[in-house]
């Protein structure tokens, strides 16, 4: 029998969240190469990611879907995550998903993620089943709309009883397998302030599914306030991750008293970027960094345009300070 080598077992394997392919090498960071330039170019063909936003970050300007789509086109994002609750409402206002999935498609803007929420985890049953109805709805619109994920947060759920890892794991893949009905994906989605906030648990979740399409929705505010390591995504293979959402967080007040509205754009906090994105890199990520925001200051003293401008421009800074 031919003996596999190390990458073709991984290949292999099936166990794709675990493959671990950094191979041992360790990227450097540099805001300039040898020419004195910046190390990823400008233009948007030429970094290895989409630079995205989650609406949630202009979601205080309470704008109707097709504005929020065609200002994050106009502000220069390559792509979008938007809420099903606001594409409802459009619909309930006589718009069709169609229209919106032909609006973007025109724009060359790239549907990333549906953002939605449903109890598919729950330990009740009844709203287990509800939550998987709500989940399949969601996922069917999402179709619709020409998207391939929508988040899946553990909503239903105090906290991760450890020792029910493996029943959570086969939660999730059965939301997995209305996933391979209907074309669209649910992504685990990591909450620092919520149940499911440990990287670990999220993977082991993942993993014990057993589905090949298991993967996970990370974020760097969320990493942190859960208490992770950014060491730890060295465990995973990236190239599993379509999309990861990038934000900033301030060095005081202190990571467990930290809310969602103390996110801030990137690169104005302390967020190891230039360590963590080559990382992310060298693993195989090639998705959209997905800026998700809620802060209510910048809602307070920006209109959204300054927002979306802002939000473009420090992530696109961010980025290319890093030598990948």
């Amino acid at each position: 029998m031919k003996k596999l080598t190390r990458r073709e077992m991984l290949r292999h394997s099936g166990m794709a969240i675990l493959a671990g392919g950094l191979m041992g090498i360790t990227p450097s960071c540099s805001s300039k190469d040898r020419s004195g330039q910046s190390s990823l170019k400008t233009g948007p063909k030429k970094r290895p990611f989409r630079i995205s936003l989650n609406s949630s970050t202009i979601r205080g300007f309470n704008l109707p879907v097709e504005e929020q789509i065609d200002l994050t086109v106009e502000a220069g994002f390559d792509g979008i995550e938007l809420w099903v609750s606001d594409v409802e409402n459009y619909i309930k206002q006589g718009g069709t998903p169609e229209a919106l999935a032909e609006r973007m498609r025109s724009a060359g803007l790239t549907l990333e993620n549906m953002i939605a929420f449903s109890t598919w985890i729950s330990d009740d049953p009844s709203r287990r089943e509800e939550g998987k109805r709500r989940t399949r709805e969601s996922m069917e619109l999402t179709a619709r709309l020409g998207g391939k994920y929508i988040a899946a947060p553990a909503q239903g759920i105090r906290v991760i009883e450890r020792e029910k890892l493996p029943e959570y794991a086969e939660r999730f893949r059965q939301i997995l397998e209305i996933g391979d009905e209907t074309g669209v994906m649910p992504i685990l989605e990591l909450w620092g302030g919520g149940a499911l906030n440990q990287l670990s648990d999220t993977a082991a979740i993942t993993i014990g599914t057993g589905h090949p399409k298991a993967t996970m929705l990370l974020d760097f505010y969320h990493l942190y306030r859960g208490g992770n390591s950014f060491d730890s995504l060295r465990q995973l293979n990236a190239a599993m991750l379509p999309v990861f959402h990038i934000n900033d967080y301030p060095a005081e007040p202190v990571r467990t008293e930290l809310n969602d509205a103390d996110r801030i754009f990137p690169g104005d906090g302390i967020c190891p970027f230039t360590e963590v994105i080559p990382m992310l890199y060298q693993s195989g990520f090639r998705g959209g960094f997905s800026v998700e925001l809620f802060n209510q200051n910048y809602w307070d003293t920006m209109d959204a345009k300054t927002v979306l401008r802002t939000s473009y421009e420090k992530t696109v800074q961010v980025i290319d300070q890093c030598r990948l």
